[in-house]
């Protein structure tokens, strides 16, 4: 490679290389935050934090004839699958924990503990009532606990404008909770400028917290537009411009959605998602601030809601027939389609049949690579006819060497390529092809919850990186770790470059970059890309690329016949040859024609 090219590289390297350290946080690093931050001073900090709500909490309604507290008592309602903890302050969601699952703390540790999405202290849902007099935030009141059950709580709290009641009411079984607010008796409650202030912050629940926290966000579905969401990367707020129908606090496998039996009115109702930077003191405990004004629809004085604390499980989101799915983060456009529409049901129907995550993993891509088999078919015949056709390409390139000679060698090529019967293209289109689905499993194994906490082989968590080695030091850009899917993904990659590498041509102009050096790096940098990566993912593409090698092996020794293939050119060629007028030029071969009488004749007057 010539220091042009040399220069590309190295910085195409430092970018990916300050990409991964800004966006990606050792292992070491967080378990020593994490320490820090389970020092039990902290903790009672936390459970007293300042509300998350922006707004001022100070009742301006001095005419209020509930109590004003500074703490309040918790109940526990529940069922098999949620534990849900209530606060009389507010009468607010105070703690969600689901039952059928864990963190991965826990999970390694094999404890049997409840999966905390949050804890009191972490989230509020206060009312937030307008009165002639001012406003009044129900979270600073302490509201009565007036009919509890195992499965339902009715807290109720008395003002001079009114009585408001809070219903809470699990059903026997689920990931929902039903949430109703009736005004009663009101004398002075300005029931269309009332909001509902819903915040939470996430606590940590996976292994790989930054991706975790990186996928986490706010979306909501818009009544026209559909799903819209805030930034996953970076604080951010937003305006509603439509009525919204639900709400969705999201983080990698786990949501909370609000969803009213009235839309939000798009007046008044705003999102804001809060990062939590290094030095906060949340920083390596939370994921994100999620907070979310909402203007309500009362009628005849009521406004019901269904929240649904659940897994971010296709088939359990669809089933709601809510739109509720289109918070997974499968891709965009073509690339989702095909993860709905194609990865994801065969994947279910492999799993629901009773077979074993890694081997559901090994069918899904013996399956996919069975239907692409046609197309590696044509990438492997088109590139013997390229290394067939070599000699005469190296010729043309000796002959004209000049670079004034470039379009007429163009020509030339053009027209070996067409008498022979071979396409440089024929090989790029191909993969082409491929592309979609390699770019769609990019991003359905990350986001599939089938993963999570299921092992194969040596790997405890798919959904995690798998770990043979800890170093107990950090390493710049790699980790603290060695992953070995990523190793064998890696080193199937790099076997099947240098199968590929005698098809490759050294590059004939001065200052392009050698491609054959070019994907050799490729498999190396893939080891510092993937190795924090779920282990699922290096897995598939591990296979895949294994499957590839295996087949390109049977295709060369078992279906094409390299020689028969060179004879049938010869005869081709021998035939246009001999009659030039059966195929007539095409019309990309006239224009390249003209272009090059035009550049004679400029060369020409130049030299006039």
């Amino acid at each position: 490679m010539d220091r042009n090219s040399t220069i590309g590289l190295v910085l195409i390297g430092l970018i990916i290389t300050v990409f991964s350290v800004m966006n990606q946080p050792s292992e070491a690093k967080i378990k020593a935050a994490q320490k820090r931050e389970a020092t039990p001073s902290q903790k009672a900090d936390q459970k007293n934090k300042p509300s998350t709500n922006k707004s001022n909490t100070r009742s301006n309604a001095p005419s209020a004839a509930s109590q004003v507290v500074q703490k309040g008592e918790l109940s526990v309602i529940e069922n098999k699958e949620l534990r849900i903890e209530l606060n009389s302050k507010g009468g607010q969601l105070a703690g969600v924990y689901l039952k059928s699952y864990k963190n991965y703390k826990d999970f390694a540790a094999q404890k049997d503990n409840a999966l905390c999405l949050f804890e009191d202290g972490d989230a509020q849902n206060q009312l937030v009532l307008s009165t002639p007099k001012g406003k009044i935030y129900t979270k600073d009141y302490l509201f009565d606990l007036v009919k509890r059950n195992k499965k339902m709580a009715v807290f109720e709290a008395k003002f001079n404008e009114g009585t408001i009641r809070q219903t809470y009411q699990l059903p026997n079984d689920g990931h929902d909770l039903s949430y109703k607010i009736e005004v009663t008796d009101n004398k002075g409650f300005i029931l269309e400028n009332t909001v509902l202030n819903w915040a939470a912050d996430f606590k940590k629940t996976e292994r790989l917290f930054s991706e975790q926290r990186r996928v986490s966000t706010i979306c909501f579905d818009q009544a026209e537009s559909g799903l819209d969401y805030l930034s996953e990367t970076s604080s951010e707020s937003a305006q509603a411009e439509e009525n919204i129908n639900w709400v969705a606090f999201k983080q990698s496998y786990f949501s909370a959605i609000l969803h009213p039996s009235n839309p939000f009115p798009k007046k008044g109702t705003k999102f804001y998602i809060e990062s939590f930077k290094e030095g906060h003191p949340q920083a390596w405990t939370h994921l994100k601030g999620y907070h979310a004004t909402m203007a309500l629809d009362f009628q005849n004085n009521q406004a019901s809601f269904n929240w649904f604390f659940g897994p971010n499980d296709y088939e359990v989101l669809k089933s709601y027939d809510s739109g509720y799915d289109d918070i997974l983060n499968f891709g965009w456009g073509l690339f989702r389609w095909i993860n709905i529409y194609a990865v994801q049901p065969i994947f279910n129907l492999l799993l629901q049949n009773g077979m074993a995550i890694g081997w559901a993993i090994l069918v899904l891509t013996l399956i996919l690579k069975t239907i692409l088999m046609p197309v590696q078919w044509k990438m492997f015949v088109s590139s013997v006819k390229m290394r067939i056709l070599k000699p005469e390409i190296d010729e043309l390139n000796a002959k004209y060497a000049k670079q004034e000679d470039a379009m007429k060698k163009q020509m030339e090529m053009m027209t070996l390529y067409r008498e022979s019967g071979a396409s440089p293209l024929a090989g790029c289109v191909p993969m082409l092809i491929q592309m979609p689905i390699l770019l769609a499993v990019f991003r359905f194994f990350p986001a599939a919850f089938e993963l999570r906490q299921q092992g194969f082989l040596w790997a405890n968590d798919l959904s995690s990186f798998d770990s043979i080695l800890d170093f107990g030091f950090h390493i710049p850009v790699y980790g603290d770790h060695i992953s070995l899917f990523t190793l064998l993904m890696a080193g199937t990659t790099l076997a099947y470059t240098y199968m590929n590498s005698g098809n490759m041509q050294q590059p004939q102009q001065p200052g392009m970059p050698d491609m054959r050096i070019i994907m050799y790096i490729f498999p190396f940098m893939m080891i510092f890309f993937f190795n924090n990566y779920s282990a699922g993912l290096s897995y598939y593409y591990f296979i895949s690329t294994l499957l590839s090698i295996v087949m390109m092996l049977l295709i060369k020794y078992f279906f094409v016949n390299e020689d028969k293939l060179k004879a049938k050119m010869a005869e081709r060629k021998a035939n246009n040859a001999a009659n030039p007028k059966v195929k007539k030029k095409s019309k990309f071969q006239e224009r390249l024609e003209e272009m090059q009488r035009q550049q004679q004749e400029m060369l020409k007057n130049r030299k006039k």
